[in-house]
């Protein structure tokens, strides 16, 4: 059983730093410990079926692996929040951390989920996205608030309780905290981001 595809080169830069070299690649299968076997066959087992992106990092910690894959497949197949909220808030922490291999990934689930490419485009570009749908408005003014603010005004709380309920304003700001955490392990390793075709990668902002 293989713990993930043949590994290729990094070939764009986690966070926007100049190096792409892979601080720490997935090792091979005889190298791991009996722990880290155990944690990668069960993430294999599950939704995701590899290890791959933030886990191969992770991995040099195998039980907080396998506690944050329970977390992260709660949050991305299990949650009350739809499927277009959650991808369009793991497209905003991809942003915010400069992240892009979970840019990659999500931004065409985002729209294949039914977010308009226009509004990906905006969050890309760092400009405010005009004419989503209601839901859609709620979520990134109170992920943009929490990943500005570290909180939310009153106004934004109270629109996302009466969008979300409270388990769903819970599980949304659980879920851009996630996502940033994971973001921040990737662009700690460097682990690599590769180019996928139709999805045009981050800039950085200009300075």
């Amino acid at each position: 059983m293989s713990t993930a595809a043949t590994p290729q080169p990094a070939n764009i830069p986690q966070g926007f730093f100049p190096s792409t070299a892979d601080r720490m690649p997935l090792m091979p299968r005889e190298a791991m410990s009996p722990a880290q076997r155990e944690a990668a066959d069960a993430i294999i087992a599950g939704p995701r079926k590899a290890v791959f992106g933030p886990f191969i990092p992770l991995l040099r910690s195998p039980q907080l692996m396998g506690r944050i894959g329970d977390v992260g497949a709660y949050l991305r197949f299990e949650s009350t929040l739809d499927a277009r909220i959650r991808e369009l808030a793991t497209c905003v922490a991809a942003r915010h951390t400069a992240n892009q291999f979970e840019w990659l990934m999500h931004a065409p689930l985002a729209v294949a989920a039914g977010v308009t490419q226009a509004t990906i485009d905006a969050i890309a570009d760092g400009r405010q996205p005009r004419g989503m749908a209601d839901d859609e408005a709620v979520a990134l003014d109170l992920s943009f608030e929490v990943l500005r603010q570290h909180g939310c005004s009153d106004a934004t709380y109270a629109a996302a309780v009466k969008t979300f309920g409270e388990q769903g304003v819970v599980e949304l700001v659980s879920l851009v905290g996630y996502f940033v955490m994971v973001c921040w392990v990737m662009n700690v390793a460097r682990t690599p981001a590769q180019a996928k075709p139709g999805v045009a990668p981050l800039s950085a902002f200009p300075g």
